[in-house]
């Protein structure tokens, strides 16, 4: 009886004590991971995000000593993967590497949302930045964003540009140039890139915003026309060409990004972690070289970073949308 009461005495004892220096259970045990970590990726196998969750993949599992699952939850243009995350157990095990339409502006675009990203994920680390460029048909007169500006006021709704879907990174592309650069060029949704670049090289619209990696054979072989870049910076695979910015579209920029986040409830120093770890993997020279030759950009920031970035980008395009009347089709 009395081992038994000093045993019980004793745990007590090391609880308040924990309690009193304001350490958790949740500090305590660092034993992480134990089991294989799910890492959900909202969109088909094959597509940019699911290319970085398999080559950062490998990395973790060897560092970790588990597996880390790539799950592709596709459907409602990432809606349906990224809920499945934000309503996973907070335990760490589950992540989801989303994107620009499913943390930032689906929530502006679908009132039938059950979860807010903003709310119900926790920012783990701005993962890549993809750069996007505007590219145009050979029988478009505009060879560059000047020449574009000039024909498309000329031509008031009538140059079309294409896009792989309504409230996708495209289609608000096209939507801030008509904003800012005070021009009205008409958008005809697809679905996909693929069917709306198909459409593009038939001479069917005019122009169209998407990836580097999904422009560039077109750009190499004549077949479109590289217009400008649409983010804030020149991307290595076009070093000559510049950004819509930079050609004289003041407050131009879209980029198109990947983040990593976990369920909102997730501890702050699980969180702490799997960010260090996450981050030292971005910053190998293979996994570096791997995403620059797919037109993007290793970030690989803090969570309080990311997740202020992830809010500025909400809100802009909040507005966007809301100026635009731009509607989920």
């Amino acid at each position: 009886m009395y081992s038994w009461m000093m045993r019980v005495l004793f745990a007590l004892g090391v609880v308040a004590m924990l309690a009193v220096k304001g350490v958790s259970a949740q500090t305590v045990n660092l034993a992480f991971p134990t089991k294989p970590i799910r890492v959900v990726v909202p969109f088909p196998p094959g597509g940019g995000v699911d290319i970085v969750a398999r080559l950062i993949g490998p990395k973790l599992a060897a560092q970790y000593g588990q597996q880390l699952i790539v799950e592709n939850r596709a459907g409602a243009s990432g809606i349906i993967g990224t809920e499945f995350a934000a309503r996973a157990a907070p335990d760490g095990y589950t992540w989801v590497l989303a994107t620009l339409g499913n943390l930032a502006v689906n929530k502006h675009l679908y009132a039938s949302m059950t979860v807010d990203p903003l709310r119900d994920l926790a920012s783990v680390t701005h993962v890549v930045d993809v750069h996007f460029v505007m590219v145009a048909h050979p029988s478009l007169p505009a060879k560059n964003i000047k020449q574009l500006i000039a024909f498309a006021k000329l031509r008031p709704g009538q140059i079309i540009f294409a896009s792989s879907g309504a409230g996708g990174a495209p289609h608000l592309g096209g939507e801030l140039f008509n904003r800012l650069a005070g021009v009205k060029m008409t958008h005809v949704a697809y679905k996909g890139s693929g069917p709306s670049f198909a459409d593009l090289l038939g001479g069917h619209v005019s122009l169209t915003c998407d990836s580097v990696l999904q422009s560039l054979p077109y750009i190499q072989s004549k077949k479109l026309i590289p217009l400008g870049l649409l983010g804030a910076r020149r991307a290595a695979a076009l070093p000559d060409v510049p950004t819509i910015a930079e050609q004289g579209v003041t407050g131009y920029e879209l980029t198109n990004w990947f983040g990593m986040a976990v369920p909102a409830a997730t501890p702050k120093n699980l969180i702490a972690k799997i960010n260090s770890d996450l981050v030292k993997v971005l910053q190998e020279n293979e996994i570096r070289e791997k995403i620059g030759a797919m037109g993007a950009d290793v970030i690989a920031d803090s969570p309080e970073q990311f997740a202020k970035f992830w809010r500025d980008e909400s809100d802009k395009w909040a507005r966007v949308i809301k100026e635009a009347n731009i509607r989920a089709e």
